[in-house]
């Protein structure tokens, strides 16, 4: 799984490909998807129970569930891949890419069942790269939109949720939260360090052959990132010796 043009099995098997876009797509979900926290507890304590490099992994791979189903939709998907290529990279080194700021002026409505589902999960992504960035205590609570974003435009929502059960687990595991026991500044002003956390990689999520260990995961991320065409990404900064 070198680059995003293999179709992870598990996407191919939720028909999310070329399916017809027939989920409902109200003011009332859009709603809920623009402020998920409330009533959604139980997720947003799941995804706490995971550290920076396994959520920015975890936010890579929903963008790609979102990324798969809109294919062929929309123009947007291409700027999409790119920013799915950066997550991969930050999670190596956060200094090799640029900042993947979307619609800073919130000028876009987030109507409309694709540009507004793909609105919504841009600017979650984004808000996850800046807490990244930031080092803030609170970056899993901004998975909690796309992950239900995810769930929502995916034809065949048992697969999805086999699939999210099953990499929650196994990212508790391997890449546990450090504080998630801790008493946090709701001030959102203190700031972790996640540099040493173990690197995780896209066959984590989607090669049910994959056996992680650190240091696997670390050699398939590395590969990911050396098969990528450095030039034709704006968000990549890598330096020659990195790629």
């Amino acid at each position: 799984m070198r680059n995003l043009n293999n179709v992870p099995k598990v996407i191919m098997e939720s028909k999310s490909i070329g399916h017809p876009i027939n989920f409902k797509w109200t003011k009332n979900k859009i709603n809920k998807l623009l402020d998920p926290l409330e009533g959604n507890e139980e997720l947003e304590n799941s995804l706490m129970q995971i550290n920076h490099k396994g959520s920015v992994g975890l936010t890579a791979a929903l963008l790609e569930w979102i990324y798969w189903r809109f294919t062929g939709y929309t123009q947007e998907i291409h700027d999409t891949q790119k920013r799915i290529e950066a997550l991969w990279c930050s999670i190596d080194n956060k200094e090799h890419v640029n900042p993947l700021f979307f619609d800073t002026e919130l000028e876009i409505p987030a109507v409309g069942s694709v540009n507004g589902a793909l609105w919504i999960a841009l600017m979650n992504v984004t808000m996850v790269d800046v807490r990244y960035r930031k080092g803030s205590y609170y970056l899993q609570n901004e998975l909690v939109g796309l992950v239900l974003l995810a769930r929502h435009i995916t034809p065949k929502k048992k697969k999805f949720d086999k699939w999210f059960e099953q990499t929650i687990t196994r990212l508790a595991n391997t890449h546990p939260n450090p504080y998630k026991n801790e008493n946090l500044d709701e001030s959102d002003e203190g700031v972790y360090d996640p540099s040493n956390e173990p690197l995780i990689c896209r066959e984590f999520f989607f090669d049910e052959s994959f056996k992680y260990s650190v240091e696997e995961s670390e050699n398939a991320l590395h590969s990911f990132i050396g098969n990528l065409d450095l030039k034709a990404n704006s968000f990549l900064n890598l330096p020659k010796k990195a790629s």
